[in-house]
């Protein structure tokens, strides 16, 4: 059985797309970087910890193949995860305002003695973004729970100038290096059947 190891809706309707039956592994894994990680040690290891996180939550079945992703926001080498709040969501989308910075997603998939992962990283610029149009946005309460404080799908896309790298990367999954990595894996898609089978929870 396929599983995927994330709670985000935008991950779950995004595998959807990949034509292959799965079921959504409800689970928390801790997001804390370390003092001298990497931003792209950190996505990848983050990505590695769910998948393997949601591999123990179905031991019981040895057939299966679990997808774990991250998405980390990354400007000047600082990393902008999830907003703690409005103050922190309007901050975050200040520092961005009028600049160019990474998104990084990495995805990892584990299975009963193997593993292997794919990093992807996009440029995104943002115009400069007034203070009142940053008040509006975080106010439409969009911005918690995204990386970056931001949603490229959503209110957000008015603000970018330019992007460079995968659209749906910046949204969670980013698709075709995703489904090169089923290929590779021997993750078969499913033309005929229900793409989210359900969700499992811890």
């Amino acid at each position: 059985m396929f599983y995927l190891a994330s709670r985000s809706p935008r991950r779950n309707q995004l595998l959807a797309r990949l034509d292959r039956p799965f079921r959504a592994l409800d689970l928390d894994v801790p997001e804390i970087r370390g003092p001298a990680e990497s931003a792209t040690d950190y996505v990848q290891r983050v990505a590695a910890d769910k998948a393997r996180a949601g591999l123990a939550l179905v031991a019981d079945d040895a057939q299966a193949v679990v997808l774990g992703s991250d998405t980390e926001v990354v400007l000047d080498g600082r990393v902008f995860g999830k907003p703690a709040d409005a103050v922190d969501a309007r901050a975050m989308l200040r520092a961005l305002s009028g600049r160019t910075h990474q998104v990084m997603t990495a995805v990892a998939l584990a299975a009963a003695g193997r593993h292997d992962s794919v990093l992807v990283v996009s440029e995104v610029s943002f115009i400069d973004i007034g203070d009142d149009a940053i008040a509006a946005y975080v106010a439409s309460g969009e911005p918690m729970g995204k990386a970056g404080a931001y949603a490229i799908q959503g209110g957000a896309e008015r603000y970018i100038r330019h992007l460079a790298g995968s659209y749906s990367g910046v949204m969670g999954l980013p698709l075709q290096q995703t489904e090169q990595l089923l290929q590779a894996f021997g993750v078969p898609p499913a033309a005929s059947t229900t793409p989210t089978e359900g969700v499992v929870h811890v």
